[in-house]
């Protein structure tokens, strides 16, 4: 089993459930150091182990210099989303389909994991048992696609698994110890599903805090053998 992480980066923590899960890691590992990243203008919450950063992580100059921080990392965890917006919200049909919606989309589902997979590479080498791992969706996979729809975030989603599985096949040879995760959260109770929940049983629509839990159970059995995949929350995995 991998040891428990030392340090952890976690982006896009100011959520629903990245601050779950923020809270789940300080309570699960007493001796880890957590940096953590907010776009907001106020800090969400406050802990002597923890330390707040102001990112735009669709900013590659922002990821690049704030990386420069970092000499050793164990996990990095990219919780950041976008679903709807002031730009947009889901489309129904192609004829809904917008530009400025779509871009967006993949600027903050997509290209952030990749930025913080370059700039951070070095230090995540430097761990023992170094975990890359980001949220995703089951909308982003090809073979489960029975509904349609939601065009932008389906593909963004789609792209960052691909980048995913790139990647952990770099890693086989970059940082053999490593691990690299897509994670499936369900349907949890936030601000980015709120508008959309009018159709979740309610045995199907979580708690953050359950969420998370469950994550960091599965992140913390992972180990380089099952890098490349894509897992629900209770542990399944899912198809590409």
């Amino acid at each position: 089993m991998p040891a428990n992480p030392d340090t952890i980066v976690i982006t896009g923590a100011s959520g629903g459930l990245g601050r779950a899960l923020l809270e789940h890691l300080l309570e699960r590992f007493g001796d880890a150091e957590i940096r953590a990243t907010h776009y907001r203008s106020e800090i969400p919450m406050h802990h002597e182990r923890l330390t707040w950063q102001r990112l735009d992580l669709r900013s590659a100059d922002e990821i690049e210099a704030w990386s420069a921080d970092f000499h050793h990392i164990d996990w990095l965890l990219n919780c950041a989303g976008y679903l709807h917006g002031d730009i947009g919200i889901p489309e129904k049909s192609v004829r809904a389909v917008d530009n400025n919606f779509s871009l967006e989309s993949f600027r903050i589902n997509t290209l952030p994991t990749l930025l913080l997979a370059k700039y951070f590479s070095a230090a995540l080498k430097r761990s023992n048992a170094p975990l890359l791992a980001s949220i995703s969706a089951r909308v982003g996979s090809i073979e489960d696609n029975r509904l349609g729809g939601w065009y932008s975030y389906r593909m963004s989603k789609a792209a960052l698994n691909m980048a995913l599985k790139t990647l952990s096949i770099e890693w086989r040879h970059s940082h053999p110890r490593g691990c690299i995760a897509a994670l499936h959260p369900g349907t949890n109770d936030t601000a980015l599903s709120r508008p959309y929940q009018a159709n979740i049983a309610p045995q199907n629509l979580f708690q953050p805090s359950y969420t998370a839990c469950m994550f960091v159970d599965l992140l913390t059995q992972l180990d380089p053998a099952q890098s490349g995949n894509f897992w629900a929350w209770d542990g399944t995995r899912i198809p590409w």
